[in-house]
């Protein structure tokens, strides 16, 4: 049985690992992310079950991240919150949330919480988010859910991680990202400061696109800033 994947967005990095932590021991794949951008992200380059969402994120809050998933992929959401206003509440569950939890809170709560809201969604409607089409962007194709990819009609044999960094970059082509953002909408919030785990994968990744991965023309660096995907 494939488990359910749950993604997690909160802006603290200590209830991120704690939440995964917890999750994944009860059985659940978890992704996190510290902010909306990063959130919408991973959704569209992977399918979800549920979602955990704070609701005093920076930018845009979990209120509004709530409204975007209902109305982009209808994904059960839990909002969690510090703030013990019952206006909260009420907002919370009138953006389309399926469940509300005020923080501090128990995981056996949460768990409970989860179970019951992933049981009252019918099976066909849970996970068709990344039900997605093919992506191409110059020369590479990339087929998500046969993990594909193409270059010139070139088959390209991709671990899981570098076919995320790719599909990352072929959604977002001739946009410069610092290591932490790539870092936050690929891996996850609790593994940004962590740039080694972004330098070992774009050099991976590199030996498998490029002609010449000492003289990258798709995948560049751009010193000082980050990196760029040039289709």
């Amino acid at each position: 049985m494939i488990a359910a994947s749950i993604l997690v967005v909160d802006d603290d990095p200590l209830i991120c690992k704690g939440l995964r932590y917890n999750l994944e021991r009860a059985g659940y794949a978890v992704t996190t992310a510290s902010n909306v951008p990063a959130a919408l992200d991973h959704v569209q380059r992977r399918s979800f079950s549920a979602a955990i969402l704070d609701i005093g994120l920076p930018g845009d809050d979990g209120l509004t991240l709530c409204r975007r998933l209902k109305a982009q992929c209808d994904l059960p959401v839990i909002l969690l919150t510090a703030r013990r206003r019952e206006l909260d509440e009420i907002i919370g569950l009138e953006v389309g949330a399926d469940d509300y939890i005020t923080k501090p809170f128990s995981m056996d709560l949460l768990l409970a919480r989860l179970k019951a809201v992933l049981r009252r969604m019918p099976a066909e409607s849970v996970m068709t988010s990344a039900e997605a089409p093919k992506l191409t962007a110059g020369a590479f194709s990339l087929e998500p859910l046969a993990h594909r990819v193409t270059s010139d009609g070139r088959a390209i044999e991709l671990a899981p991680r570098e076919f995320d960094l790719l599909r990352f970059f072929i959604t977002h082509p001739d946009r410069v990202f610092t290591t932490d953002e790539i870092i936050e909408r690929v891996w996850g919030s609790e593994f940004v400061g962590e740039p080694q785990v972004v330098y070992v994968q774009i050099r991976s990744l590199r030996e498998k696109i490029e002609r010449d991965p000492s003289k990258p023309v798709h995948l560049k660096t751009l010193r000082g800033v980050g990196y760029k995907f040039v289709p």
